[in-house]
């Protein structure tokens, strides 16, 4: 019975910007408790399709699709396809986004604007057209991918604070307008994670990854797979009543105001 309450077996989950790194680990963990998974991206069809391989690698059943989660047209011929060649949408995860470094007082408008779009408007513009049939169905969970940067602020990542920041009240406020038709939008606020990304900054010695050891209270960078049970609590009965929450994994780097330099 305890297990049932973590089945995703019979429900969709898209799951955008999921071909690598952290949404492929959380689209992984919903398509290994049972659901069917449709992952997205923007770059290729050929990174879609080998992703969609290494999905099927793992024994998920897996469709993949390419559209622009920041153009509305875009989403909306995509969703509809989706809906008539794989089923009604149960699960909506929006992980697409990007982040660019770059001092406030140097970054271009075009720039600032960007980030935006695709870390905070385009969660609206997905929900927005999933969320209708949802409402219909009287069902339905959605999951916002924020940041520890929706509590923090970070030299030189205003663009991308203020997309997750905002992104935290969008959260809120879908789970303030939906919840009464049985819908249930809460976030996911992934900590410091050992991906292909950071893999350069991940050695003994370089400042950052000393920063991050000495930060955090677990002492060591997340494994992407570390999000995968986040994602499936939010995803299934077992959050039934949980609405507008941040979920944060993040190995206690809220918590705590971090160590003293002379402690070790």
């Amino acid at each position: 019975m305890a297990l049932d309450l973590f089945s995703l077996k019979g429900k969709v989950a898209l799951v955008t910007g999921s071909t690598h790194g952290l949404g492929m680990a959380m689209a992984k963990g919903l398509g290994k408790a049972g659901a069917t998974l449709v992952v997205s991206g923007n770059s290729s069809q050929e990174k879609i399709a080998a992703a969609v391989k290494q999905y099927e690698g793992w024994g998920i059943k897996v469709f993949g699709y390419k559209f622009n989660v920041a153009d509305e047209t875009e989403v909306i011929e995509a969703i509809a396809k989706i809906q008539d060649e794989v089923g009604p949408i149960d699960i909506l995860v929006n992980n697409a986004g990007i982040i660019k470094r770059t001092p406030l007082e140097e970054m271009e408008v075009a720039d600032f604007k960007q980030v935006i779009d695709i870390d905070l408007v385009s969660p609206f513009i997905v929900s927005k057209h999933v969320v209708k049939t949802m409402i219909a169905r009287k069902q339905g969970k959605i999951i916002n991918i924020c940041s520890m940067m929706s509590e923090l602020g970070r030299s030189s990542v205003g663009a991308y604070a203020a997309a997750k920041g905002g992104l935290k009240m969008l959260t809120r406020n879908m789970a303030t307008e939906w919840a009464k038709h049985n819908i249930q939008t809460n976030g996911i606020g992934p900590g410091y994670f050992a991906t292909s990304q950071t893999a350069p900054i991940r050695v003994e010695g370089h400042p950052f990854n000393d920063f991050i050891i000495n930060r955090t209270p677990a002492e060591k960078w997340g494994d992407p797979d570390d999000l995968a049970g986040a994602a499936i609590f939010l995803a299934s009965k077992a959050s039934d009543f949980v609405n507008g929450h941040i979920l944060y994994v993040d190995g206690g780097i809220l918590a705590t105001i971090g160590k003293p330099s002379n402690e070790k």
